[in-house]
C-alpha cells in the first residue's frame, strides 16, 4: 500500500514525496480513507505510530476540497477557524504544528499553535491574522476564548489527540467547556494510545457512529530498545543513577521520575556526579523547557530529568538512553517513556531501577511487553540487591513475543497488526 492509493489529492502527495514519505503506517492506512469521507473516527495506537498524519492529511484534504467547492481564491482570503486540534501538552502541540506546516503550505491553509507558559501576545496576533487550523492545549484555549480572542462557531473538524493523557492531566472539564462552543454538526477524530474506561466514556460522548480502529503493535519500540533493570533497595538508587550518567558510551540521557517532588532531588545528585543536567516539569516556563530540550539536543548537557508529562511529545533524534528512576504504575507509560529512544528505527537503551514496592509494576510491564527484562548483576552493591523472578508469561505471550533481532523483525514484515472493530452506534 502506498499513499497514492489512499485517495489523497495531488497537493498532499507532492508534500509527502518532498518529505520522503512513501508507505503509510497501519494507523494511516486504516484511518485516512474513512476520515476523507467524513466519518467520525475512534482510533487507538501506540505513540509515534504516525497518528499525526493520520488525522492531518484527511483534515487538510476536506478543507481544501470544501474551499474549491465555494470557489474561494487561492491568494489571501479572510479565514475562520475550521479545524481545531487539541493536544495535552505544549511539547506535543508544538510537535503537531511542526509536522503539518509544510502540508498546510501546499494546500494554502494557515495554521498556528497556542499553549500556556508563554506570553499570549504573539499567539493572539497570529489568530487575529486569521487561521484555518488551530492547534491548542486546553487551558490556553479556554483562556483565549474567555478573552473573546478565539471563536469556534465555524469549526467543521475537531481532533482530540492523546486523549488518555488529557484525562490524566485533569483536562476533562476544560474539554467539555470547549465542546459546548463548537458546532454539534462536525466531524470528530479521536485518538488515544490507550482506551481506559474514562477515555471510552469521553469518546462515546463526542463521537457519532464512529469507525473504530485498534492498531495492536508488535511492540517495535520494545524490539529495538535494549532493556535492562536494576533490582535494588531505594537507598541505592542514587548510586546507580550516578554510575549510569557517568558512562562515556552514553552521550544523551533522559531520566523519568514519577512526580515533580523527585525532579530537584534527582537533578541535584546528577550534578554532584559532575554531569551537566537540566530538568523539565509542568512548573517550568515554556522558554525554560525549550532551552533545556535544545541543550540536550545540542549535547550542551548530558542529562534531562523529566516527569511523565514529557513522555509523549519529546522528540530527540539521537537519544542514547532512557532511565526510569521509578517503574511507572501503568505499563503503557513505560512503553511511552522508552519510546523517546530508538527513534526513526534506530536502536536504543532503556535502564530501569526497581525497588521492592515496585515489583508488581515491573511484573505488569513484562506481561504487557511479552518478555522478561534483563536484570543487571552488579557486585558493587551486592548487599542491596532484591530478588526478582519475573512473571510467568502465558503461552500466547510466548507465541507472539516480539522478534529479538533485526533479521527476525524484517521476517515478520509489518510493524503492527490492524484490527477493525465492528461498528457500534452511539447510545441515545
Amino acid at each position: 500500500m502506498t499513499f497514492e492509493k489512499l485517495w489523497l489529492i495531488p497537493p498532499l502527495t507532492k508534500a509527502l514525496d518532498k518529505q520522503v514519505f512513501k508507505i503509510p503506517t497501519p494507523v494511516q492506512e486504516a484511518v485516512i480513507p474513512p476520515a476523507i469521507h467524513g466519518h467520525d473516527i475512534l482510533a487507538s495506537a501506540q505513540t509515534w505510530s504516525g497518528k499525526t498524519l493520520a488525522f492531518a492529511l484527511p483534515m487538510l484534504q476536506r478543507l481544501y476540497i470544501a474551499r474549491e467547492a465555494r470557489n474561494l481564491p487561492d491568494g489571501p482570503i479572510k479565514r475562520k477557524i475550521e479545524a481545531l486540534i487539541i493536544a495535552p501538552t505544549r511539547e506535543l502541540a508544538g510537535q503537531i504544528w511542526d509536522s503539518i506546516k509544510d502540508f498546510c503550505t501546499n494546500t494554502n491553509m494557515k495554521s498556528t499553535v497556542i499553549f500556556g507558559g508563554v506570553n499570549d501576545f504573539h499567539q493572539i496576533k497570529a489568530i487575529e491574522k486569521w487561521v484555518d487550523i488551530l492547534i491548542a492545549t486546553p487551558w490556553r484555549l479556554e483562556d483565549l476564548i474567555s478573552q473573546s480572542k478565539v471563536k469556534l462557531s465555524y469549526v467543521e473538524i475537531l481532533v482530540i489527540d492523546e486523549a488518555d493523557r488529557m484525562l490524566d492531566l485533569w483536562f476533562l472539564w476544560d474539554i467539555k467547556k470547549i465542546l459546548k462552543r463548537v458546532p454539534s454538526k462536525r466531524q470528530t477524530l479521536f485518538f488515544s494510545a490507550t482506551l481506559p474506561k474514562a477515555t471510552r466514556e469521553l469518546a462515546w460522548e463526542l463521537l457519532l457512529d464512529p469507525k473504530r480502529f485498534h492498531i495492536e503493535a508488535q511492540t517495535p519500540t520494545v524490539t529495538k530498545v535494549e532493556q535492562q533493570v536494576y533490582m535494588a533497595k531505594a537507598s541505592h538508587r542514587q548510586k546507580i543513577i550516578q554510575q549510569i550518567v557517568k558512562r562515556k558510551d552514553l552521550k544523551s540521557i533522559i531520566i523519568f521520575v514519577r512526580s515533580r517532588d523527585d525532579i530537584d532531588y534527582v537533578e541535584k545528585f546528577v550534578k554532584l556526579a559532575g554531569v551537566k543536567c537540566e530538568s523539565i516539569s509542568k512548573n517550568k516556563s515554556q522558554n525554560g523547557r525549550k532551552s533545556a530540550l535544545l541543550a540536550l539536543k545540542n549535547w550542551d548537557i548530558k542529562v534531562l530529568v523529566a516527569t511523565d508529562i514529557a513522555s509523549r511529545g519529546l522528540d530527540v533524534a539521537e537519544l542514547s538512553c532512557v532511565v526510569n528512576y521509578n517503574i511507572p504504575a501503568e505499563p503503557e507509560t513505560y512503553v511511552h517513556r522508552i519510546g523517546r529512544t530508538a527513534r526513526a528505527w534506530k536502536s536504543g537503551l532503556a535502564i530501569s531501577i526497581c525497588i521492592e514496592q515496585e515489583k508488581p509494576y515491573l511484573d505488569a510491564v513484562e506481561k504487557h511487553i511479552w518478555q522478561n527484562i534483563k536484570v543487571i548483576i552488579d557486585d558493587s552493591f551486592h548487599d542491596q540487591v532484591i530478588k526478582h523472578n519475573g512473571p510467568k508469561l502465558s503461552a500466547k505471550a510466548k507465541k507472539y513475543a516480539p522478534p529479538k533481532s533485526k533479521a527476525e523483525l524484517k521476517k515478520t514484515g509489518s510493524y503492527g497488526k490492524l484490527y477493525i472493530r465492528p461498528e457500534r452506534k452511539k447510545p441515545r
